[in-house]
């Protein structure tokens, strides 16, 4: 049982960074708080309506790791463990080149350098957020027939905890924003954009310029009042003005009980390349602690080349 609240909060914080549309309902309804808009952002004729079915309907940023399976590119990862008082217990470096072949991509790693006690005697990870990352950006064994469809998608759960894991990590990306069942003690906090959660936070839209790219910045933070009662601390995203496509995307969570704790955050960056969005950075920086089980640190950063 404990080990399914460690799936579940990993899944929390890693499906968050997919968040794509909170609710099914009319497009007003889930901000009844006030935005703020910038000088910059007015002087646009920015139209608010619009601006927020976007958001809601949003399926750039999912469909872009979806496409990461249909070409090659070449990643650099770098896994960092931590002990409590803050010192490298354990480090993983490697280089990931993904090729397809016949239709299939296959993966192979190269220039491994281990230190630490990364894995166990067996061969299998000793950290669950290194097992996480080989299953979000590593293949072993050639894998076919892939495609970055989003609409009508539709994936089979497997047999077994982890097979049933994965899969709900799948969900939650196709439906994030919603509660989170099974993690004990956290309620409806994952939920951020129900009606008695959105109170609690500052919204406010903004004009920025990433990677020459001119961008709206929707960015939500807890108001000052709420600051200890709610589970994000930051949510923020870069939109192309052009398109709308999401290019970037910063978040950090936290939440402290007797039972658990984690504090986490990620900034992931996009780039387009003949007209598609790819993933090109992630950085990730976690702490959680179960209770009876050692708390878990670590941070990685990998770097996609295409």
């Amino acid at each position: 049982m404990k080990n399914k609240y460690v799936i579940l909060i990993l899944q929390l914080f890693f499906s968050s960074c997919f968040i794509l549309n909170a609710q099914e309902n009319d497009s007003s309804s889930i901000f009844k708080m006030p935005i703020q808009l910038d000088a910059f952002v007015i002087k646009t004729g920015f139209d608010l309506n619009t601006f927020i079915k976007k958001f809601k309907s949003d399926t750039t940023f999912y469909k872009s790791f979806k496409s990461m399976h249909l070409v090659p590119f070449i990643s650099k990862n770098d896994i960092k463990v931590f002990n409590k008082h803050g010192n490298i217990i354990a480090t993983y470096s490697s280089k990931n080149q993904q090729l397809i072949i016949n239709g299939c991509r296959v993966g192979e790693i190269t220039n491994e350098k281990i230190s630490g006690d990364f894995y166990k005697n067996n061969s299998d990870y000793r950290y669950y957020t290194a097992s996480l990352y080989d299953y979000l950006f590593f293949t072993h064994e050639p894998v076919c027939n892939q495609n970055d469809i989003i609409a009508g998608n539709n994936e089979k759960k497997g047999k077994g905890q982890l097979e049933r894991s994965k899969y709900e990590l799948k969900q939650l990306i196709f439906n994030p924003g919603s509660r989170i069942d099974g993690i004990p003690l956290l309620g409806n906090k994952a939920s951020i954009f129900d009606d008695d959660e959105i109170i609690k936070y500052d919204l406010k839209i903004a004009v920025d310029t990433i990677d020459n790219s001119e961008c709206f910045v929707f960015k939500i933070t807890p108001k000052k009042e709420f600051k200890n009662k709610v589970i994000y601390n930051e949510l923020i995203t870069w939109f192309d003005k052009k398109d709308f496509s999401i290019l970037a995307r910063n978040y950090s969570l936290s939440y402290h009980t007797l039972i658990y704790d984690f504090d986490v955050s990620m900034k992931v960056r996009l780039k387009k390349i003949d007209k598609k969005l790819f993933p090109v950075k992630i950085i990730y920086d976690g702490n959680w602690h179960i209770l009876t089980k050692k708390r878990e640190s670590v941070k990685f950063e990998i770097s996609i080349e295409y």
